[in-house]
C-alpha cells in the first residue's frame, strides 16, 4: 500500500513536470525556465530514490514537492575559499586574534567538560575548540540557509550529484529520527548543520547526547556538539598523544623536488637537515610524515602526521587542516608562525584550469583541469620547475605561471 501511494505521488509530480515542459516549449522566453524545469525533473528522481531508500511516505510527500533550487548555493560551490584563496589570505582570516582569544577563554570555561571528553575519546580539548571556532565562530554563526534546499540544489547539479543525493536522503531520515522540521534545519550552503557543522552522514553516525537530556541537538547544545565532534574524530582514527604536525625550517640548499605526496619517516626529513621552527632537531623517529609547502619557498613549511589526515576527513583541504592545527596550537598558548606570510598572486579557477591543461599537454599528468590546486597539481608544478631549473617548490608563482603558459 505504501509503495502504491508513493507511486501515485511520483506520478502527480511527473504530470506537473510534463505540464511545465509544455509551457516551457510554448513560451521559450525565460532562460531560467529551463533550469527550473530541470530541477522539477530532478525532484521526481529524488522522490523515487527516497522511496527506494526507505524514507517515509509522509516525509517524501511533505518535503520533496516544496524543495527549492538556490542559485546562490551553486555560486558558493564554485568559489569555495579553499579553491580560490591563497594560503596567506586563507590562514590570516581564520587563525586570527579574535578566535585565539575566544578559544583560550572557552578552554578555561569548559576545562572540566573538555578534560572528560579527552579521557573518553582521546581528543585534546584545544583541538575540539579549534574545529568549533573555524566552523561557526564558537557557535555565533551556524549558517542561515535551508539544509534541505541546499542539499537538493547540489544533488541536482552534476558536479557531485551522487554525494549530495545521499546526504539529502539521510537528512530526510534525520527529520523523522530527531523530530526535526525544515525550519529548524538551517546551516551552511553545503548542508552542514549545527555548532560543528556536521553533514547529515556525520550527524547520523556520530552525533551523541552530551548534556544528558536524551537527544543529540547539534544546533542548541554546545555539549552535544563538542561530544559529537570528539566521537567523530575518535571514530575517524585519531591517535591520542600524537600531534597534528608542526612548522619546520628547511635548509637553504633544500631540494624541493624531493617533496612528494608519499609519507616518509621523520628520520628521513631529519637526515635532510630539516629542523623544528626553533632550530632544534625533529629527531629520528619512524613516525610517517608528509612535508607541505602551501605558500612557496618564501612561506612557512609544515611537517604533518597521521592526525592531520584525520582532520582532512572532516574537510579535505590542506589549508583547512593547517588552520585547525595552528589554531589549536595558539589556543594552547604556543607561539605564532616563525616565518611571515608572503604576498602571493591570486589566481582564478579558470586561470588554474588553463595552467593544468598546459601541464597535461606537456605530458605532466595533473589529472583533470578543475582549477583546484591539489597534491597532483603541486607535484606537476614541481616537475615543471625542476625541468626548467626553477626552485621546485610546487607553488605557482607569477614567474612559474607565466612560464607554464608560455609553452
Amino acid at each position: 500500500m505504501r509503495k502504491f501511494r508513493v507511486l501515485i505521488y511520483i506520478s502527480s509530480l511527473l504530470i506537473a513536470v510534463s505540464m511545465s515542459t509544455l509551457s516551457y516549449a510554448q513560451t521559450m522566453v525565460d532562460p531560467s525556465a529551463k533550469k527550473q524545469q530541470n530541477f522539477a525533473e530532478c525532484k521526481v528522481s529524488l522522490a523515487q530514490i527516497a522511496s527506494q531508500q526507505g524514507v517515509s511516505e509522509t516525509r517524501i510527500a511533505a518535503e520533496i514537492p516544496n524543495l527549492m533550487q538556490v542559485p546562490k548555493v551553486l555560486e558558493y560551490d564554485r568559489n569555495q575559499p579553499e579553491f580560490v584563496q591563497t594560503f596567506p589570505s586563507y590562514y590570516s582570516a581564520r587563525v586570527n586574534k579574535w578566535r585565539i582569544e575566544k578559544g583560550r577563554k572557552a578552554l578555561i570555561e569548559n576545562q572540566e567538560f573538555l578534560t572528560g571528553l579527552t579521557k573518553k575519546y582521546g581528543i585534546p580539548g584545544h583541538y575540539l575548540l579549534a574545529f568549533w571556532g573555524l566552523e561557526t565562530n564558537f557557535g555565533t554563526y551556524k549558517g542561515k540557509m535551508s539544509t534541505l534546499d541546499s542539499l537538493a540544489t547540489l544533488a541536482c547539479d552534476p558536479r557531485r550529484s551522487d554525494y549530495f543525493t545521499g546526504e539529502l536522503m539521510l537528512a530526510l531520515k534525520l527529520m523523522d529520527r530527531e523530530s526535526l522540521s525544515k525550519e529548524q534545519m538551517i546551516g551552511s550552503w553545503a548542508g552542514a548543520m549545527g555548532h560543528t557543522q556536521f553533514m547529515p552522514t556525520a550527524y547520523t553516525k556520530y552525533a551523541i547526547d552530551g548534556d544528558g537530556d536524551g537527544k543529540a541537538d547539534l544546533w542548541n547544545s554546545e555539549k552535544d556538539a563538542l561530544t559529537s565532534a570528539a566521537n567523530f574524530l575518535n571514530q575517524l582514527g585519531w591517535k591520542p598523544g600524537l600531534r597534528w604536525g608542526r612548522e619546520v625550517l628547511l635548509p637553504a640548499d633544500f631540494n624541493y623536488a624531493s617533496v612528494t605526496n608519499e609519507r616518509k619517516p621523520v628520520s628521513h626529513w631529519s637526515d635532510l637537515h630539516i629542523t623544528k621552527a626553533d632550530g632544534r632537531t625533529i629527531g629520528q623517529s619512524d613516525i610517517p610524515s608528509k612535508l607541505i609547502v602551501p605558500a612557496g619557498y618564501k612561506g612557512p613549511v609544515f611537517l604533518t602526521y597521521h592526525n592531520f589526515n584525520v582532520i582532512l576527513r572532516w574537510n579535505n583541504s590542506e589549508f583547512y587542516g593547517i588552520a585547525v592545527g595552528q589554531l589549536a596550537n595558539r589556543i594552547l598558548g604556543n607561539d605564532e608562525l616563525s616565518k611571515p606570510l608572503p604576498e602571493l598572486p591570486k589566481y582564478s579557477i579558470n586561470q588554474m584550469a588553463q595552467m593544468q591543461r598546459k601541464l597535461n599537454g606537456m605530458g605532466i599528468n595533473v589529472g583533470g583541469a578543475d582549477g583546484i590546486i591539489g597534491p597532483a597539481t603541486r607535484a606537476g608544478i614541481r616537475e615543471f620547475q625542476d625541468r626548467n631549473n626553477m626552485i621546485a617548490d610546487g607553488f605557482p608563482s607569477t614567474a612559474t605561471f607565466n612560464a607554464i603558459l608560455a609553452f
